[in-house]
């Protein structure tokens, strides 16, 4: 039987905490099979309503479409930089990175654009009202597979706690 000293096991759990982390690169398709946790519950609903969907889907055509495409499937090479240094507009369909980012992030996202993160993208927070981006996020959330969702879900109740304890503390 192997026994590791403690000073042994803290390298190689910080090794396994850094490998195991967000990449920017990660594949959405492979990756939430390994972050579904048996210990927390899975969806049952999603947090949007059907209507929010229909009003999104216009939204989306109107504000977002041209860039990411009608279908949200965005560019696939959206991980490489174009030309001009910056990632072009990524899928929004649950294949690229979205689904990391909790509803807060999205919702910051679309309100500031993407610029500021290596994008080109443009907000829209002075064009689109609170409830239309939270259509667009909502009709965007509906292409994504349900097992996409629950990891994505899972993620958004964290950092929804983490944000609670921040303002409490």
């Amino acid at each position: 039987m192997l026994i590791m000293k403690r000073e042994q096991l803290l390298p190689l759990l910080a090794i396994g905490l850094a490998l195991s982390g967000c990449d920017r690169h990660q594949s959405e398709a492979t990756a939430p099979t390994a972050s579904i946790s048996p210990k927390q519950p899975m969806p049952a609903e999603r947090w949007y309503a059907s209507q929010q969907v229909a009003r999104g889907g216009k939204l989306y055509q109107q504000f977002c479409a041209e860039c990411h495409k009608p279908d949200a499937s965005g560019t696939t090479n959206w991980q490489q930089l174009d030309a001009k240094g910056n990632y072009p507009p990524p899928p929004l369909n649950g294949t690229a990175h979205t689904w990391h980012h909790p509803l807060s992030a999205l919702r910051r996202t679309v309100i500031f654009g993407g610029v500021r993160l290596g994008g080109t993208m443009p907000g829209f927070g002075d064009k689109l009202q609170p409830q239309q981006i939270d259509d667009i996020l909502a009709w965007v959330q509906s292409n994504w597979s349900d097992e996409i969702y629950a990891v994505w879900y899972q993620r958004d109740q964290q950092a929804r706690k983490s944000s609670t304890a921040e303002k409490k503390g």
